[in-house]
C-alpha cells in the first residue's frame, strides 16, 4: 500500500506532540496558544455561524437532516 509522505510526517509530529504532553489535549492547546502568541503573527478569529433553528422546525426537519 502506498503511503503519502506528507501525511506520514503530519502523523509523526502529531504523535510526538501528544506524547510530549501525555495525550492531554488541554495542555497541547495551551502550548499551541503560547506558540501562537510568541510567533508575532496576526491571528484572526471569526465568530461562530448561527443556525436559525426555527426555520428547520417550521420545515419539519431536525438539525441533522439535510434539505433535498
Amino acid at each position: 500500500m502506498w503511503k503519502d509522505p506528507i501525511v506520514e510526517e503530519v502523523r509523526r509530529i502529531r504523535d510526538e506532540c501528544a506524547a510530549k504532553f501525555n495525550n492531554d489535549l488541554a495542555a497541547i492547546c495551551r502550548d499551541l496558544r503560547e506558540k501562537e502568541k510568541r510567533s508575532g503573527r496576526k491571528v484572526v478569529s471569526f465568530p461562530q455561524k448561527r443556525i436559525d433553528k426555527s426555520s428547520r422546525v417550521a420545515e419539519g426537519r431536525s438539525d441533522w437532516e439535510t434539505k433535498e
